[in-house]
């Protein structure tokens, strides 16, 4: 199978007089709308003043000390919910584009080896974060940057939760993720893979070791099926799982010829795409509800609109059909008025939602010393969330380990990470 497409990043980088130019675009707005709306606080205000005035060392200084991921999130941020959709020039003609010019520092900052964040002495308290994704791997490095002894337990065995589980290649490289990683390495952060706390070894061996403090870091990564006639049938898949195969495998993974999604998010976005681009000849999304209703990015639904992928809104799956225990057909039904439906398949993916495990088995939520951040506390399930989510908790472990909150504070204060 031909997985190059797969495997490639869509979107092109700005070459250095388009960054420029873009970043001339900008107003120079003292009250900077973007910034206030950047939930990491990432400062692209700052980052694009420093650009336009040839200081690209200053614009990643600024966008390295605010966000450990900020690589990443240059690339799969939804801009046009946070900064973009601030800008000051929708009101004029269009939003800066910010994704791309924070994209092209930090392409600009691994191309030269820059390090703008340097390993202190690690001589503070012992910390343990319980998941390697965006919020844990935040949570690590701010800790680490404050001298504080981490350690990251990950229960599988590559980190980077959903960023190497969930978000395609053509949107986010494994490379970038692993640069990501490495740099907080390089701070001192340890890692442990394969290791799940709760079950290889518990919150109380632990605390014998001598940690003080505990981040309960776990996304969610447990894919839902609809409970429907025909669930069990072979090429019924959460779409969770798809994308993890497919990812982990570079793109070694069965696709179906005639694939039907089942979703209205990105990650079901993604699965069409990811179907798509391994060589299903024919792709279907269907929705429950209307497309403006889909909670979908809009440039995720014109990528895979690009891809000549149709979108079936209104309706709901009500029966899978099958021959010889194999996928055959999806029969749906209006959501709002009388209609049918019946599209042929071999291969049905749900992407409906995902959910946490129980993480009442890793740890007792009621402890002082045990905190929370990330997918399971926030409602906006995108890594920009989950990076602010991991800022505030090491804010929020700091200010226990130091004394600067009281017990019962610390145990009930923790708006945003509990």
């Amino acid at each position: 199978m031909e997985n190059g497409k797969y495997l490639e990043e869509t979107k092109k980088p700005f070459t250095p007089l388009l960054a420029i130019e873009e970043a001339a675009r900008c107003l120079l707005c003292h009250d900077a709308p973007c910034s206030k709306a950047c939930p990491a606080g990432t400062d692209p205000a700052k980052f694009i003043r420093s650009l336009r005035f040839r200081n690209l060392k200053g614009a990643v200084e600024t966008i390295r000390t605010n966000n450990p991921l900020g690589a990443v999130c240059s690339r799969v941020c939804p801009y046009d919910k946070y900064c973009e959709g601030a800008c000051s020039r929708c009101g004029i003609d269009k939003p800066i584009r910010i994704g791309e010019l924070q994209r092209y520092l930090t392409d600009y900052e691994q191309s030269i080896n820059m390090k703008v964040l340097e390993k202190v002495e690690l001589d503070k308290e012992k910390v343990a974060v319980i998941g390697a994704g965006p919020s844990g791997l935040t949570a690590a490095a701010a800790l680490a940057l404050k001298g504080y002894k981490v350690t990251v337990f990950e229960e599988k065995d590559v980190l980077g939760g959903w960023l190497s589980y969930g978000i395609p290649p053509q949107r986010l490289p494994q490379e970038v993720v692993e640069n990501e990683i490495d740099y907080i390495k390089e701070l001192g952060v340890e890692f442990k893979t394969g290791c799940k706390v709760g079950k290889d070894l518990s919150i109380d061996s632990l605390r014998a070791e001598g940690y003080k403090a505990f981040l309960v870091a776990c996304g969610m990564q447990k894919g839902k099926l609809v409970d429907i006639k025909g669930s069990d049938l072979e090429g019924v898949v959460n779409g969770v799982d798809f994308l993890a195969q497919a990812k982990t495998t570079k793109g070694d993974v069965k696709v179906g010829n005639h694939v039907i999604v089942i979703g209205g998010g990105d990650v079901a976005m993604d699965c069409a795409s990811t179907a798509k681009l391994l060589g299903a000849e024919d792709v279907k999304i269907v929705y429950r509800r209307t497309i403006e209703k889909m909670p979908a990015s809009s440039e995720e639904k014109e990528y895979v609109s690009s891809l000549n992928i149709p979108i079936f809104t209104g309706f709901k799956p009500a029966e899978i059909t099958g021959k010889d225990g194999k996928v055959t057909a999806l029969k749906a039904e209006g959501m709002f008025d009388a209609s049918k439906m019946e599209l042929g398949a071999d291969m049905v993916i749900f992407a409906v939602g995902q959910e946490a495990e129980n993480v009442d088995g890793i740890a007792d939520l009621k402890s002082t010393d045990v905190f929370t951040s990330g997918d399971i506390v926030e409602d906006d399930k995108t890594v920009v969330q989950a990076v602010a989510s991991g800022k505030l908790a090491a804010e929020k472990i700091e200010a226990f380990l130091t004394g600067k909150a009281g017990l019962d504070e610390a145990a009930s204060a923790k708006e945003g990470v509990r």
